[in-house]
């Protein structure tokens, strides 16, 4: 039973850590495209907050997933889950160009444009059908 819970509060972790990989690159697109200095410190403001709950997210998600994996050791036999862990690699990389876009942003040094931005917010959403797909069809 307890291995239900430790996946139920690790999907919630997940769930709360894409809000923010998602929508915190959508706010440095508008805070790029702002030109109204009070406009920009409000982003600034909301960047910051996002990004605290985007880090606890972050470790729920991570935390959760050791427990499971501690719980269930057969799983680390499965090659889909070494990708999975792969895939999430690269999204605890990706959070961490957040933190120093965010950084930059605060510092008003940020040298990104809004096109570029855009195209950075994909990267999530693809990396998330991946890790979806690999841990409920199990392909290999």
């Amino acid at each position: 039973m307890l291995p239900l819970w430790l996946k139920a509060f690790h999907i919630m972790g997940v769930v709360t850590w894409f809000a923010g990989l998602f929508y915190l690159p959508r706010l440095f697109v508008y805070h790029a495209e702002a030109t109204e200095p009070a406009i920009r410190e409000r982003f600034k403001v909301m960047e910051r907050r996002l990004l605290v709950m985007t880090h606890i997210g972050g470790a729920l998600a991570i935390a959760f997933g050791i427990a499971t994996l501690a719980s269930e050791p057969f799983y680390l036999r499965a090659g889909w889950l070494h990708v999975k862990l792969a895939l999430v690699l690269l999204l605890v990389v990706y959070h961490g160009m957040l933190v120093k876009l965010a950084g930059d942003f605060a510092r008003d040094r940020c040298r990104w444009t809004s096109r570029g931005l855009r195209g950075f917010n994909e990267i999530p959403g693809v990396l998330l059908l991946a890790i979806v797909i690999l841990a409920v069809v199990k392909p290999f």
